[in-house]
């Protein structure tokens, strides 16, 4: 059967990370203001679009098996693209993989999908839009955000850090950040529009302005200026330690908007692992930096993440990554094993720690962290957190979170959904503080 020649219908799945997740809002603006209907089920979109991500083996395996199923399909009139770093990752070769797919759109291109699915229904044939030089005229403020509270905003896309095992930098391209002026009108629109909360976002958002000398605004500064608009709260992801410095610690201490909660990622704790992995700095000054943060702010929460069973990793320098995240006493933490990504440096490496070894540390580095949560969440009991309601649970309570990212509910009126109140913590169940309103 011929593809559908006037559609009126998208569905849109995303797959990854917070950036993906705004990319994802950023096209379904786009398509919305082209005058289609967004749908949450397959088998009501006329077109099909896959927001993907390659920083996990998993995450793509996911994605193919999905089209791979479409493929299979007795009718199909849909029209199906790709886009996002698996994109980037594999470019052309998806479409020999996948005959049935019609656009492969690049992270660099989101401004290009309405001329891309022009130019699938006018011609019928396969398109690729995948440039490695970032588009700065990419319109944010289409942004159409399915939350009416918390907001995520993006300062600076790519990286430049080429980490051994990472993808990133080839899949999203070097770091370039959005002008000041632009983040800061973006987010008094939100404050106009209600919003409390906000996450500025960045592969490295440390590194926001170091590409722009002239404008003469780096990362703390720009938090200032956010700060002025009127924004309840600010969070950031994601940090590469190198670049977490003294001034934006204390204004993480200083602007009444920034949460207590900073990531903060070790990724491993011992140096020849950090070498391998290409992470430029050594346990010692991490451990510095963790120790410096903790003096300015000393009721910051930690998170991190960490990769266990890198090519090489003895037994001995597991111990290190174990007893070292012990010692910073994470509130998060993300845990992985390690899984090799085609284009990366640690491809060429043998994976040579077996399965069931990277399972095993995986779980220590699991409980370990789940004792650790389970302490931080009993020290908490009897304390009062402000926690900001954005809806409620299945059976009824306020939930929300705590500035320092901690999951709460409480009961409570629809009143304050959408808005911050303080909590006083009476108990936990798993991760999430149960409380009541004070």
């Amino acid at each position: 059967m011929l593809k559908q020649k006037d559609p009126k219908t998208f569905f849109i799945r995303t797959y990854g990370c917070q950036m993906n997740e705004l990319d994802t809002e950023i096209m379904i603006g786009q398509l919305e203001k082209k005058g289609l209907q967004r749908v949450h089920t397959e088998e009501e979109g006329d077109i099909l679009i896959y927001n993907t991500c390659s920083i996990r083996d998993l995450a793509e395996r996911k994605v193919m098996g999905k089209l791979g199923v479409l493929g299979r399909a007795k009718t199909r009139n849909k029209i199906i693209g790709i886009t996002g770093c698996m994109a980037m990752a594999k470019k052309e070769t998806l479409f020999k993989k996948m005959p049935h797919l019609d656009f492969v759109l690049g992270t660099n291109n989101l401004s290009n999908l309405e001329s891309v699915l022009d130019e699938v229904l006018h011609t019928g044939k396969q398109t690729a839009m995948l440039d490695k030089k970032y588009e700065e005229d990419l319109d944010y403020l289409l942004a159409k955000r399915e939350s009416k509270v918390k907001a995520h905003v993006s300062i600076i896309r790519g990286c430049d850090k080429y980490c051994t095992y990472c993808v990133v930098p080839y899949t999203r391209g070097r770091e370039v950040s959005r002008h000041y002026n632009d983040i800061v009108e973006e987010v008094k629109q939100l404050v106009d529009g209600g919003y409390k909360e906000i996450t500025v976002l960045g592969q490295n958002v440390n590194s926001y302005g170091k590409d722009q000398k002239d404008w003469n605004v780096l990362f703390h500064d720009l938090l200032e200026k956010i700060d002025q608009t009127g924004i309840e709260r600010v969070r950031f992801l994601t940090s590469h330690p190198v670049d977490i410095t003294k001034n934006l610690m204390e204004a993480i201490r200083d602007l009444p908007s920034l949460c207590e909660f900073v990531h903060f990622p070790m990724q491993a704790g011992n140096n020849r692992i950090l070498r391998k992995m290409h992470r430029i700095y050594t346990m010692e000054e991490y451990l510095e930096k963790v120790e410096m943060l903790k003096e300015i702010v000393p009721n910051v929460a930690l998170g991190t993440d960490m990769i266990v069973g890198f090519p090489t990793e003895t037994d001995e320098e597991f111990e290190d990554t174990y007893k070292n995240m012990e010692l910073v006493d994470y509130h998060v933490a993300f845990l992985y094993s390690f899984s090799p990504r085609k284009g990366t440096p640690a491809m060429r490496f043998r994976d040579d720690i077996p399965e069931e070894v990277k399972q095993e540390r995986l779980h220590r580095l699991m409980d370990l962290h789940k004792r650790a949560g389970n302490n931080h969440r009993t020290q908490l009991i009897d304390q009062t957190v402000e926690v900001l309601f954005e809806g409620r649970t299945s059976n009824g309570m306020l939930k929300g979170r705590t500035r320092c990212w901690k999951k709460a509910i409480a009961h409570g009126p629809d009143s304050l959904i959408g808005q911050i109140a303080n909590v006083k913590v009476e108990s936990f169940l798993h991760e999430t503080l149960i409380g009541s309103l004070t």
